[in-house]
């Protein structure tokens, strides 16, 4: 059985090797040289957050440039149209239905993805080098198609990687691809910090006080991360004594973060789509909008603390049912002390999950901000701010739980075959 667990690591890491294999492979058409010339003088801004989501493809206008960011921003579409219309809810729950559901999610991530493809080619039309020479070497009108088919493939193919790995690897698939995009740029970014120190650009104290900061933040996601409400639970006689050999649960562990690492990568993915189509712009109002969701300024950092706050909430209320824990602990004879069965249970787990969400989703909105501001102020990478340390922890706390989950289980099924 041990064997089971190294084979979904080892499915993992290959997908995830491949994504970062198809990082390298660019978009036909474009001088790479025009293309890293303008990075270079824009990787501070929004263009230098998408690289960092992306796993660097963007700076080298790889077909997987547009990252995984077009999914995730169907899927937060598709919830928020199942929270409001109770047929398409209805449809998520049934087995069938999910398939559809899911395959409308499909659909729009190609609408998604053919829109910002459209709007990226556009950009790099009116793009020029120092020297004058245009990034596009091919027909306009040919680039544009063969840009759009290209980056529409990547994402599609990014889209599978993450099924695949959720379904057949250890951890989110969707979730590991960004991940891995954010690790694979920290090489990089501490190599910069390094060189700049070195070139008296700055300061070594500085340097001190953003790994100061960024091990307090680290700190402070873990301890958030592994606290828990543990709900009591008491048990008839009759049900204990029919359970003599199994082990009944006598509490329930509600976390203070129920939302997980979503709301910080669906708020990266609403404000990622509108910065993407705003960087192909040169009309002056549209050019002013994109300044003003500049990453490290004020209205980004605003915008990002009320979609993270937002998104905190939304989700929680889905991952969180406390009608179904209610009937479940009633029909196996279960009940909360204080507390009648049923109704009256499902009202006191809302009001656990609401007080838990709510500073939990101060928690995220905070972290995903402040170190951001304070470190942006002090002219380090996106890498060492908020909404990196976060995924990156996150994501690794979670990946570690389920794969502790998977020995325990694989060790039960040992005891189970060795009974036999």
């Amino acid at each position: 059985m041990g064997n089971a667990l190294t084979q979904k690591i080892l499915i993992t890491l290959g997908f995830l090797f491949a994504y970062r294999v198809l990082a390298y492979i660019p978009t036909p058409g474009v001088d790479l040289n025009v293309i890293k010339e303008f990075f270079d003088s824009n990787s501070n801004n929004a263009l230098g957050l998408m690289n960092m989501f992306s796993g660097n493809a963007v700076e080298r206008l790889s077909i997987i440039s547009l990252g995984i960011m077009p999914y995730i921003t169907a899927s937060i579409v598709m919830e928020l149209l199942a929270a409001t219309f109770p047929a398409l809810g209805q449809m998520k729950k049934e087995r069938d239905g999910m398939q559809k559901y899911m395959q409308i999610i499909r659909y729009f991530t190609i609408f998604i993805t053919v829109v910002q493809a459209i709007g990226v080619s556009m950009g790099l039309q009116s793009m020029t080098g120092r020297a004058g020479q245009s990034a596009v070497m091919i027909d306009p009108m040919m680039f544009t198609v063969i840009t759009t088919f290209s980056m529409l493939a990547g994402t599609m193919l990014l889209m599978w990687i993450g099924e695949q790995i959720t379904q057949k690897g250890i951890g989110n698939g969707i979730s590991l691809i960004i991940f891995a995009g954010i690790v694979s740029g920290l090489p990089s970014a501490i190599g910069n910090t390094v060189r700049a120190v070195n070139a008296g650009e700055m300061n070594f104290l500085v340097v001190l006080g953003i790994l100061a900061i960024m091990l307090i933040t680290i700190l402070a996601i873990i301890y958030v991360e592994l606290g828990e409400r543990r709900v009591p639970i008491s048990y008839s006689r009759k049900t204990i004594m029919q359970n003599q050999t199994k082990r009944v649960m006598n509490y329930i562990p509600v976390k203070v973060n129920l939302s997980g690492v979503i709301p910080p990568i669906f708020a990266s993915a609403v404000l990622m789509f509108p910065l993407t189509m705003l960087q192909s712009s040169t009309t002056p109002f549209l050019v002013a909008i994109a300044d003003s969701l500049a990453p490290g300024g004020i209205t980004f950092n605003v915008v990002t603390f009320l979609l993270v706050m937002f998104f905190a909430f939304f989700y929680a209320s889905i991952a969180f049912n406390a009608k179904d824990i209610a009937d479940n602990l009633k029909r196996q004879g279960g009940f909360i002390p204080g507390v009648r069965p049923g109704e009256h249970t499902k009202e006191f787990l809302n009001e656990v999950a609401s007080r838990l969400t709510g500073s939990g989703a101060v928690y995220l909105a905070i972290i995903s901000t402040v170190p951001f501001m304070v470190i942006s102020g002090m002219g380090a990478s996106f890498y060492f701010g908020g909404v990196a340390v976060l995924i990156i922890v996150q994501v690794a706390l979670d990946t570690m739980r389920k794969i502790e989950a998977q020995r325990t289980m694989n060790q039960y099924d040992t005891l189970g075959n060795v009974g036999l």
